[in-house]
């Protein structure tokens, strides 16, 4: 799969997908390192404002689950919150074709998954640096939004609120993993699995 990547591009959603198969479940985190060529994070640096969360690579099994819940499709846009290397965005969008934008703190973090992305061709996969509150007009393309526990208190209530906004132009899904559970008036809860996750549907305005 890594030279596939590299030397062709992304073989499509239902190749990676068959292959991830192929693979054990206890295998796939490291299957998919070394197929993105991601075993090495750099440390957590200075840039992490207080009250973030260092970063934390999302399980396979946990990313799974957030794209069966959410159910994310070839036509969706899917934003991962606190993005890191670019594990996450990067797998959801070979498993389905979405585009996927990562938004990421830590410019050391968003420079290795910026080279990830051009090592593999991932030309559907971007990442922009900054805090989440700062770049706001990201979320505004997004359909799908993963926080892996990026942050909480006053910062996750005001990315949330960022969110509702998208929300009210159209339907969203907001997936959480390891985030206590979510009491929002806009959103539905639409399911959870073992792996953390949980997913919520917007609710439209017409139907509070």
């Amino acid at each position: 799969m890594r030279a596939q990547l590299e030397d062709r591009g992304p073989p499509g959603p239902s190749a990676f997908r068959e292959q991830l198969r192929s693979v054990p479940p206890r295998d796939r985190d490291a299957w998919l390192d070394l197929a993105l060529g991601s075993e090495e994070v750099p440390a957590d640096g200075a840039a992490l404002p207080r009250g973030c969360t260092p970063y934390l690579p999302c399980s396979v099994g946990a990313l799974l689950g957030v794209i069966d819940l959410a159910r994310v499709e070839a036509s969706d846009v899917f934003i991962d919150v606190g993005s890191g290397i670019g594990r996450a965005a990067a797998f959801v969008h070979l498993s389905t074709g979405a585009c996927a934008v990562g938004i990421e703190v830590q410019p050391a973090l968003a420079a290795v998954a910026r080279a990830l992305t051009a090592r593999t061709r991932l030309s559907d996969v971007t990442f922009h640096v900054g805090d989440v509150l700062d770049r706001l007009t990201v979320l505004e393309r997004g359909t799908v939004f993963l926080l892996y526990a990026p942050f909480g208190g006053e910062r996750l209530r005001a990315a949330l609120a960022a969110i509702e906004a998208v929300g009210r132009a159209r339907a969203v899904r907001v997936c959480t993993v390891d985030v206590p559970s979510l009491d929002e008036r806009w959103l539905l809860h639409a399911g959870s699995s073992d792996e953390g996750v949980s997913t919520y549907f917007s609710v439209s305005p017409m139907s509070e």
